[in-house]
């Protein structure tokens, strides 16, 4: 197993310990002590995230597994993230049911394309939503308190809304030839 995929692993890995600092409380330390040992988990995972793309393609280390898992990686751990701010009362699930409900189409939209020997590379768009969610993730993490902070949270929110929207219909226009060309 190579550099990245190690490194998708491990992003993988830190999903559990993310929760639980999130969601459970731990003997000794305070709740936003907690939370932000989560931030630095959920920060250090989403640097695992950049970091393992541009060494694969860097060195040609690209795999079939990397291509699978790496988004996979990234969906659960910003689900995973996203699902925790829920129950905190930091995000609408409406949203999160939206921003799931895309993941689960482009999933199902890329497998048709496997197999069909298509390959779906992440669109320009795909790449501004994440990184629009995990900023918004981060932001609402740090629980900052007053005005500003609450614009700039709704901000993020409805931004990484809109982007999840966009990216998905660019997908769907994109390579509407599909589903209409399948096996």
């Amino acid at each position: 197993m190579n550099l990245p995929n190690k490194l998708t692993c491990l992003r993988m890995a830190m999903i559990p310990f993310f929760v639980i600092f999130m969601m459970v409380p731990v003997p000794g330390l305070s709740y936003m002590a907690c939370r932000y040992i989560a931030l630095a988990i959920f920060c250090i995972a989403s640097l695992t995230d950049m970091l393992d793309g541009k060494i694969a393609r860097k060195y040609n280390l690209v795999t079939d597994f990397g291509k699978f898992m790496d988004p996979l990686a990234d969906k659960l751990l910003v689900c995973t993230a996203m699902i925790c701010l829920i129950d905190t009362g930091d995000l609408p699930s409406w949203i999160v049911i939206i921003i799931i409900a895309r993941e689960f189409i482009i999933s199902g939209f890329r497998l048709v394309a496997s197999d069909n020997g298509i390959v779906i590379a992440a669109s320009y768009w795909g790449k501004f939503k994440t990184v629009c969610q995990m900023a918004m993730i981060i932001f609402l993490m740090l629980n900052l308190q007053g005005n500003v902070a609450h614009i700039i949270g709704q901000v993020l929110i409805y931004a990484s809304l809109i982007l999840t929207v966009v990216s998905l219909a660019d997908y769907l226009m994109k390579n509407k030839g599909v589903l209409s060309n399948q096996k």
